[in-house]
């Protein structure tokens, strides 16, 4: 799979707008702070844990600087209703796993739910932007 942009799109869930307007906050976010945030959907795990395929996407692809490991993932797969953040070691202390998994509970998946990928990843994007400048 090949990395598109700030947001990769291969599920093809969000409108050209939507994509690029979530794509301008995640470089803006990396000009303001040096970190890397990307999203990517998934028209499938391929049969993979969602941990492992984030993980091996996030190597593979090189998410965030080397050294300083302060790369985060946004992965959704819409087919299999799943959604990982996958963070950095560096970027671990600010975004900690319990924040990781309350803004898929809160912020995500009630959009998920009523089919609205758009404003679940954009209200969960938002929520980790806000941290990695307040923080980051």
């Amino acid at each position: 799979m090949e990395l598109l942009g700030p947001v990769s799109d291969h599920a093809s869930i969000l409108a050209p707008a939507a994509e690029q307007a979530i794509a301008q906050k995640l470089i803006d976010l990396e000009k303001a702070t040096g970190h890397q945030m990307v999203v990517v959907t998934v028209g499938s795990l391929m049969g993979r844990e969602i941990a492992d395929y984030t993980t091996d996407l996030g190597g593979a692809w090189g998410i965030g600087r080397a050294g300083v490991d302060n790369g985060v993932i946004l992965l959704v797969a819409p087919n299999e209703r799943r959604v990982r953040i996958a963070v950095g070691y560096g970027l671990e202390e600010v975004l900690p796993d319990e924040f990781c998994s309350a803004v898929i509970q809160n912020s995500i998946l009630p959009h998920f739910r009523q089919d609205d990928y758009f404003s679940g990843i954009a209200a969960g994007t938002d929520q980790l932007i806000g941290r990695l400048r307040d923080q980051g």
